[in-house]
């Protein structure tokens, strides 16, 4: 019986130990995570607010429809993912792990036996997250939400309704054709449509009621209703015919030789390693492309650089009543500063590739150091005591 108690006394500390360390793990998790997930949030809708309001040009001069400006919106944020997330994580850990160490939630941890890697476990798996979404998101939602950007944008800009109609203005097209509208509804009704057009041999008129852009058999047409045409002959008698109905082919006036040019930031990974001679044509250099494909699969690293600096700068160091802002400033500008790096080192590996490798050493590099001071700052300090200066103090003590 005594050998079954002390079994039993032997197995419930590591019995009872596993659930309450998940269980504390998990609520730092949520603790971390939830002002992580906030300000990301927030920093996102600061991106798409600044991104909508450069895309209210497509509405005020190109005509677009707002459901346009939106996509276009929406398209430009996964490029600012890379920017987004270590500082929505920085930020975010920050608040979180202050408030967890002025409220002496961390000191109760301790008490309960929990380890100091267990403890910071959570927040590095968080970073870990990020840093896969930020991985995910360079590799394969950029360049597709880069590219359906840049078509949608080519579409804007080769559209030739938005091309010939401005409202209230004379808009010169090509092939000698002019055309007013004196009003555009919402719906894309045209009013007072007045359409001019001189081919070198003939001058012809057109003034409708209402109008509309349309296709027909897959050719743009503009539709005229209750209007008139005039046209002089070659014996400059002006002849003139109204019309209920006039369907203008658009057709001759809509051949562009102009192909959407990508940029790197378009490209897919493959192609950023290995480009056709047409992409590196266009798009730019082989070293301007490698650089771009390495700074997409290094810049999520970033994110355990700032998870490592937050750790440091609040637990790197003695609890303090009156908070911690200078640690916190001091960790800011690090992070500043090594992300200006990395911007850096990215335009210079485009003509030097050796400085690629550099594009992922200096995360890991930083997070490295930061741990490591986060860690040593945790042990106790021992003071070095030099022998022959402590016999000199005592003797005149």
């Amino acid at each position: 019986m005594a050998r079954i108690a002390r079994g039993c006394n032997s197995l419930a500390p590591e019995t009872l130990s596993f659930p309450t360390m998940t269980l504390i793990q998990g609520y730092l998790f949520r603790q971390i995570g939830l002002p992580v997930v906030a300000a990301c949030a927030a920093l996102a809708g600061i991106g798409l607010l600044s991104q909508s309001l450069d895309q209210l040009e497509v509405i005020v001069e190109r005509g677009q429809s707002v459901w346009v400006m939106a996509k276009l919106t929406l398209l430009a944020l996964p490029q600012l993912i890379a920017v987004i997330l270590p500082i929505g994580l920085f930020v975010g850990a920050l608040i979180a792990l202050t408030r967890l160490q002025r409220e002496q939630e961390l000191t109760a941890a301790y008490a309960a036996g929990v380890s100091r890697w267990s403890l910071i476990r959570p927040a590095i798996q968080i970073a870990v997250i990020v840093a896969v979404i930020a991985l995910i998101t360079n590799v394969f939602v950029q360049p597709w939400a880069q590219r359906e950007a840049r078509r949608q944008a080519f579409a804007i800009r080769t559209d030739l309704a938005a091309l010939l109609v401005e409202e209230g203005r004379f808009v010169q097209g090509p092939g000698g054709l002019t055309v007013y509208v004196q009003q555009i509804e919402q719906n894309g009704l045209l009013k007072n449509l007045f359409v001019y057009l001189d081919n070198g041999k003939t001058v012809t008129t057109w003034d409708a009621e209402s109008a509309r852009f349309g296709r027909v058999d897959g050719l743009p047409v503009l539709t005229m209703q209750n209007g008139s045409m005039q046209r002089y002959s070659s014996r400059a008698v002006l002849n003139q015919l109204s019309f209920d109905q006039q369907v203008f082919d658009l057709s001759p006036y809509t051949k562009t030789t102009e192909r959407i040019r990508f940029k790197p930031s378009d490209l897919w990974l493959t192609e950023l390693f290995d480009p056709t001679p047409a992409q590196l044509e266009s798009a730019g250099t082989r070293g301007e492309l490698l650089a771009e494909a390495h700074s997409r699969l290094a810049s999520p690293l970033y994110a355990l650089a700032a998870m490592a600096l937050a750790l440091t700068a609040i637990l790197g160091g003695s609890f303090s009543r009156t908070g911690y802002s200078g640690r916190i400033a001091k960790a800011a500008g690090v992070f500043l500063i090594v992300r200006v790096i990395g911007y850096g080192l990215v335009a210079a590996s485009a003509w030097n590739g050796a400085l690629n490798l550099l594009q992922y050493l200096l995360p890991l590099g930083v997070s490295f150091v930061a741990l490591r001071l986060l860690f040593r700052a945790l042990k106790p300090h021992r003071r070095r005591v030099w022998a022959p200066y402590e016999r000199f103090k005592a003797r005149f003590a």
